[in-house]
């Protein structure tokens, strides 16, 4: 008989790193690289989001999805020339391993950074009528999480032996596509037959998304070698890291974009969390970085442009749940 597998998802306190010591920061990105690359998968604590911001912001974000639906639409996605705004239960279909899959069983807020309307994925965003303090919350949160994610950016070149620098342009959101975008998942009631998907199995579209969960649970990450998920356990105040598909090709697979999913526990609580991804920007060309080919290899992957990636993967996925994404 073949005993399970157990699969434990490293948590890394980076407070070390950010306290400039050389030696501690070599040690962060060796925690960070042993996790990249053997699942994808990694918790930080020790960052700079307070508490308190977090707490304010899922406190804002319970305050409008508690809206009527119909005043949750007067800022629908669908009105955004650039796809920002209220997306529907239902909207968007991510999973990529069950083609018969249903549409997804949340309902989101997406906000970037503000830009004049221009190419894919620029321009304003949507807010509320009436809530004057979600938007100041939400781009509070915006800007603590997005230097994170820079920070983390940071790490992860100084674990692929890079110049520490090496991915600051296109962490910086030069051309305001860095999404920030919170889910609620209405609760799975104790009689249903089974859970249901929160958000099919699918990998990351971009290079690194950090994720705020709360206590309810349902995040689940697959180990390939034996097909089994295995569920990733919230910490209060940590964010869950993980690779995307751009920075799996720009490693040549070193580090591993993983496939997960959320599955609506059986529970009478609504589950909320913010994803923020870091996309980069758009004119990048991700190809093979030098320190991740070894004397003899060839890159696995030839040139992409991240604008033509990210076109593609948000017009599948959004299509499969019968919400259009415009294209420039």
């Amino acid at each position: 008989m073949i005993a399970p597998v157990t699969i434990e998802i490293p948590i890394i306190d980076i407070s070390s790193y950010l306290s400039g010591d050389e030696a501690s920061k070599k040690r962060v990105a060796e925690e960070v690289r042993y996790a990249c690359e053997n699942q994808g998968f990694l918790q930080v604590i020790g960052h700079k989001v307070s508490q308190d911001l977090q707490d304010r912001f899922v406190d804002v974000l319970r305050e409008f999805f508690a809206l009527p639906v119909s005043e949750k639409e007067k800022v629908s996605l669908n009105n955004s020339p650039c796809s920002r705004g209220y997306e529907r239960l239902g909207g968007q279909k991510l999973d990529e391993l069950d083609p018969d899959a249903t549409p997804d069983q949340k309902e989101s807020f997406s906000v970037r950074r503000h830009r004049p309307l221009g190419r894919f994925l620029q321009g304003p965003n949507q807010w509320p009528e009436g809530m004057p303090h979600f938007k100041d919350v939400y781009l509070e949160y915006y800007d603590a999480v997005h230097q994170l994610s820079k920070t983390m950016f940071r790490i992860i070149a100084l674990s692929l032996g890079l110049p520490e620098d090496h991915f600051d342009y296109f962490a910086s959101d030069p051309d305001g596509i860095c999404l920030a975008r919170a889910h609620h998942y209405p609760p799975t009631l104790k009689d249903a037959a089974g859970r249901t998907r929160g958000v099919g199995a699918h990998t990351d579209f971009g290079a690194l998304t950090l994720l705020l969960q709360d206590d309810v649970g349902g995040l689940e990450v697959l180990h390939k070698p034996t097909g089994t998920w295995h569920p990733v356990v919230p910490v209060k105040g940590a964010y869950v890291v993980n690779i995307g598909d751009l920075m799996q090709r720009w490693t040549n697979d070193r580090y591993k974009s993983t496939m997960h999913r959320v599955i609506s526990p059986l529970s009478q609580k609504d589950r909320y969390s913010c994803a923020f991804f870091n996309d980069g920007a758009l004119d990048t060309i991700i190809e093979c970085i030098p320190t991740c080919l070894k004397p003899g290899e060839k890159p696995l992957y030839g040139p992409l442009k991240v604008e033509d990636h990210a076109i593609r993967r948000y017009t599948q996925s959004y299509g499969a749940g019968g919400t259009e994404i415009k294209v420039v």
